[in-house]
């Protein structure tokens, strides 16, 4: 515990709160997800065979941020490699180290799990690059997305 808040693995009873953020998350990007891919990948994070990590942080027992991560093998190491692919925190809660903690918390995992890296991208533009580079700088490479 932190600052009056926890990181937890997401559970069940987490759904409505994280679907709420999840809107929030996806009102930030500009982008519609399907309700059939949200429940996806709610019951992809809440599945312990899968290598989807869904982590929430709670302020005052609230679920007040999330993280989801995919974990999987890399070409350049032996050690899984774990992308944290979604990182939000409830607009009202930024400023009180809440996505700090939510990435510490993976940097503890992995070291834990015995994962290689830790990665992930964002937007030139997002104001939450200050708290990324906390943890280490931008490198130089560029995204490319085909959607198949």
């Amino acid at each position: 515990m932190t600052a009056g808040f926890t990181v937890r693995a997401i559970a069940p009873d987490d759904a409505a709160a994280w679907r709420e953020l999840w809107a929030g998350y996806c009102a930030f990007y500009e982008t519609q997800v399907s309700p059939a891919v949200t429940a996806r990948t709610l019951s992809r994070m809440l599945d312990p065979a899968m290598p989807m990590i869904g982590r929430v942080a709670l302020k005052d027992g609230v679920v007040a941020g999330f993280s989801i991560s995919v974990v999987h093998d890399g070409t350049w190491v032996e050690a899984p490699v774990c992308y944290l692919e979604d990182l939000f925190v409830d607009p009202r809660c930024r400023g009180q180290g809440i996505g700090r903690a939510l990435i510490a918390d993976l940097v503890d995992l992995g070291r834990a799990a015995g994962w290689s890296r830790l990665y992930w991208h964002t937007r030139t533009d997002n104001p939450a690059r200050r708290l990324y580079d906390m943890f280490t700088p931008a490198d130089d490479f560029v995204r490319y997305r085909l959607k198949l």
